[in-house]
C-alpha cells in the first residue's frame, strides 16, 4: 500500500470535529494501470517517432466524402439520374485523389489520439516494457533511447499499432 504515516512523510491534520485525517501520498511506479504511465509511454512513442522521423497518411474521409456527395448532387441537377451516378463517380475519384498522400509526423497523430486509441498503444507498448522499471517519462525515454535493441522492439511496437490500429501507411522522412 502507498500510505506513508509519520511525522516526516505524512501529515496528520485534526479536523474542526477532532478527527484525524490522514494524508495518502502514492507514486506511481506501484500502480502500473494509472494513466502516467501511460502519459509516458505515449511520450516515448513520439519521441522514437520524432527521432526516427516517421510520418503517418492521414486519411481525411470527411473532405473526400463531401466532394463525392457535391459533385453527385450537381451530376443529378445537370443530368438527371445517370448524372448522380457519373457525378458520385467522379467525386468520389477526385475525393480520394485529393486526400491521399497527406502525411503528418507521427507525434502529432500520437498526441491528437482519443483515449480509448492511447490504451490500445499503450497495451501494445507496455508488452515490450515489461520488465523495464521506470519513475518517469524522462527517464523512460533515456533508457529506451539508450539501449538499441529496446527501441527497436519499441518502434516494431508502434509500428504495429499503427498499420494495424490506425490502418495508416507509414513513411520515413528523406
Amino acid at each position: 500500500m502507498c500510505l506513508r504515516v509519520g511525522d516526516k512523510s505524512a501529515a496528520r491534520r485534526c479536523s474542526p470535529e477532532g478527527v484525524f485525517r490522514v494524508e495518502i501520498v502514492c507514486r506511481r511506479a506501484e500502480f502500473p494501470g494509472m494513466a502516467p504511465r501511460m502519459d509516458d509511454c505515449v511520450r516515448l512513442c513520439c519521441e522514437v517517432g520524432a527521432d526516427q522521423q516517421i510520418k503517418v497518411a492521414v486519411k481525411n474521409s470527411t473532405k473526400g466524402a463531401v466532394l463525392a456527395g457535391g459533385t453527385a448532387f450537381v451530376g443529378g441537377m445537370l443530368g438527371g439520374p445517370p448524372g448522380i451516378a457519373v457525378g458520385g463517380a467522379v467525386g468520389g475519384l477526385l475525393g480520394s485523389w485529393l486526400t491521399s498522400g497527406q502525411f503528418k509526423p507521427l507525434p502529432q497523430i500520437l498526441m491528437e489520439l482519443p483515449p480509448a486509441q492511447k490504451q490500445k498503444l499503450y497495451d501494445q507498448v507496455s508488452a515490450v516494457l515489461k520488465n523495464v522499471a521506470w519513475t518517469d517519462a524522462a527517464q523512460l525515454i533515456a533508457l529506451v533511447m539508450g539501449n538499441a535493441a529496446l527501441r527497436q522492439q519499441v518502434t516494431a511496437a508502434l509500428l504495429n499499432y499503427v498499420t494495424t490500429e490506425l490502418r495508416s501507411e507509414v513513411r520515413y522522412a528523406d
